[in-house]
């Protein structure tokens, strides 16, 4: 059973792509370019869907998006958004890809 904050690596079907999982708050969280990777598809596609489901009211912005500071392979840290189950699963939905 995975433990609350635990990483798990996740393997897309095809064996293409793994993917380091965060769970934490009885949810998933991923980023932008770990959905795209996910999906197989490209960050921008991503971001598109993110946004119209953000814009059509679907799901609230403050109930799916967390903002947590990252460090960069440069040494900077920044702010990255991370999506929860509820964003990950409408955008899987609208990419068609499983």
């Amino acid at each position: 059973m995975v433990q609350k904050g635990e990483i798990i690596l996740y393997t897309t079907p095809d064996g293409e792509s793994k993917i380091e999982v965060k769970l934490e708050g009885e949810t998933v969280w991923l980023t932008l370019d770990q959905m795209a990777t996910l999906f197989q598809r490209n960050k921008s596609t991503i971001s598109r869907h993110v946004k119209n489901v953000l814009e059509s009211g679907e799901l609230e912005e403050r109930a799916v998006v967390a903002k947590n500071a990252t460090t960069a392979t440069d040494g900077k840290t920044y702010q990255t958004a991370f999506y929860n189950l509820d964003m990950i699963t409408f955008c899987d939905y609208r990419t068609g890809k499983y």
